[in-house]
């Protein structure tokens, strides 16, 4: 995921331009392919991260509802996904969330700089909680797990064939090595874009892997055994684990961390996809664009916000019918941005594996291969998060990934049909981009 940021982190800084991912998909494709590219990769993006906005809302509904289980609460039919009346409170509690996180949105830009330094204060004291306090409390209660079941034990809860119920655990590690693109959406923003938004791309991705073995490795000590862990009935199981480890009221005092992080999370996805969806209404891609792409005085997209809101709270309504609509939200969020990744390397690696030489992170004779690594990390993950996830499949259980992710891509082809090119994306737009980057190149070779 690191080569994969490196290779974004190449055209980023290039074309430092707000809504990026899309620009860069179009301008990697070269002017003849540049539209469809853009076109499909703009739809891809807006949904994945609309999408991301409303998992994330049920990540931070069911860590409160799994106080219910810690306490033994008696609630009327069970707590568990099977029961229509469980799944309506993790519901309620999602949508109330998501206008939490919506409202921090409508926030003065000056008082948002806050928010962002709250929420990574709040992560490094979750953190390193987990780091001191949590070893501290299994090795005066359970005691810690041997480095053979670490490192050797594997258990199939999928039903999958071996090979690939272990490869299946890629679903959540990939699920949270994504999203490093929305330094390049802030871009517009930001001072020194072309150096700052790269370093952005990169050094988030570095963080997210380094931390995320570290804290991979130290759960792993820390979770009891199988049977006992596999036996909770909370939706979110890191819950009961504080109240096995580290006490009941103490699991309270963790939940509340996780809950005010995620919290801040979910409203800083919102600035990410708020500026990717002004940036193509902006151009035109969407229905009510004119509308969307206003911004008001002090130059935040507020529109953008709404329209996030209102696809997210739609979305979360999935809850209700289905069983397994929280793993699928996952993935469908998941899913397209990560396409989106390996779709970009592709084409810079086929048909633009010469340009934006200019670029301050320019990858020279390595690039080849960080685009074909790029190509094949990025599609093995994207097969994980379209897989069942659980065989024999049936209609319980069955993965929508794959249908969201056929149908936003279908329709992207047909808008991208349907719409005359001078509406969106138009040839000398793209030609202008290119002709921008080349110039700097000619005049880096004379200077």
């Amino acid at each position: 995921m690191t080569i994969t940021a490196a290779v974004l982190a190449e055209i980023c800084s290039a074309l430092p331009l707000s809504g990026s991912i899309y620009i860069w998909a179009a301008e990697s494709a070269g002017p003849k392919y540049a539209r469809f590219f853009g076109f499909t990769v703009a739809w891809w993006s807006c949904t994945a991260w609309m999408t991301f906005v409303a998992g994330n809302c049920q990540t931070t509904a069911n860590y409160i509802v799994s106080q219910l289980a810690v306490w033994d609460v008696d609630y009327p039919g069970g707590v568990g996904n099977d029961n229509i009346k469980w799944r309506s409170l993790i519901w309620v509690i999602s949508e109330g969330l998501l206008l939490l996180a919506v409202a921090i949105n409508y926030l003065p830009p000056r008082v948002y700089s806050l928010v962002f330094r709250a929420s990574i204060f709040i992560m490094m004291l979750d953190f390193f909680l987990c780091l001191i306090w949590l070893p501290i409390g299994v090795s005066k209660t359970y005691g810690f797990r041997s480095a053979h079941d670490v490192f050797l034990q594997t258990a199939n809860e999928t039903g999958a064939p071996p090979g690939w119920n272990w490869i299946l655990s890629f679903l959540f590690t990939a699920g949270t090595m994504t999203g490093f693109d929305a330094s390049g959406h802030i871009a517009e923003e930001t001072k020194n874009a072309r150096v700052i938004a790269g370093k952005g791309i990169l050094s988030s991705a570095i963080a997210t892997g380094v931390l995320g073995f570290v804290t991979a490795i130290l759960f792993l000590f820390c979770t009891p055994s199988l049977d006992v862990f596999f036996a909770t009935n909370a939706p979110q199981p890191f819950v009961q684990l504080y109240a096995v480890a580290l006490g009941k009221r103490a699991s309270i005092f963790m939940t509340i961390i996780a809950v005010i992080g995620l919290i801040l999370n979910t409203s800083i996805a919102i600035v990410a996809a708020s500026r990717l969806v002004f940036a193509v209404a902006r151009d035109g891609v969407l229905p009510m664009s004119k509308w969307i792409g206003q911004v008001d005085e002090k130059g935040q997209p507020k529109h953008a916000v709404t329209v996030i809101y209102l696809f997210a709270a739609t979305l979360l309504c999935s809850i209700l019918p289905s069983q397994v609509a929280f793993t699928s939200l996952v993935s469908a969020g998941g899913v397209p941005t990560i396409a989106a990744y390996g779709l970009i390397a592709l084409l810079r690696f086929t048909l633009t594996p010469n340009s934006f030489k200019t670029s301050y992170f320019y990858l020279g004779k390595y690039r080849k291969l960080f685009y074909l690594v790029t190509i094949l990390f990025n599609a093995l993950v994207v097969s994980v998060m379209l897989s069942p996830f659980y065989f024999p499949v049936t209609a319980e259980n069955f993965n929508f990934a794959c249908v969201i992710f056929g149908s936003i891509t279908i329709f992207a082809v047909c808008c991208w049909y349907f719409t005359p090119p001078e509406k969106w994306l138009r040839q000398e737009q793209i030609l202008q981009a290119l002709h921008s980057t080349e110039d700097e190149e000619t005049s880096d070779h004379h200077d």
